[in-house]
């Protein structure tokens, strides 16, 4: 299966919309000092949505060039959510 191309949107109260062909998700992503939170891929294949579980590698690959582009630092951290 072909990795999906990502899009990132910031939204007000600290969101994150990460957007694909197949559907979108949210991320932390914390204003007071601009960073975003992805969970580790073990998190990740159990609190994700179905459909984007196998993407976690493309994702990680894609949230860290958007977040290089921008100067925003990329966390994986298990506790990090998403909804």
């Amino acid at each position: 299966m072909k990795a999906p191309r990502f899009e990132f949107e910031p939204r007000w109260k600290e969101e994150l919309v990460c957007s694909c062909e197949f559907g979108s998700f949210i991320l932390e992503m914390p204003m007071g000092v601009i960073s975003v939170y992805l969970p580790t891929q073990p998190e990740w294949e159990q609190r994700a949505p179905v459909w984007v579980r196998p993407h976690w590698e493309a994702l990680r690959t894609q949230l860290s060039e958007w977040c290089a582009q921008y100067r925003y630092p990329l966390y994986v951290d298990a506790s990090a959510a998403v909804y």
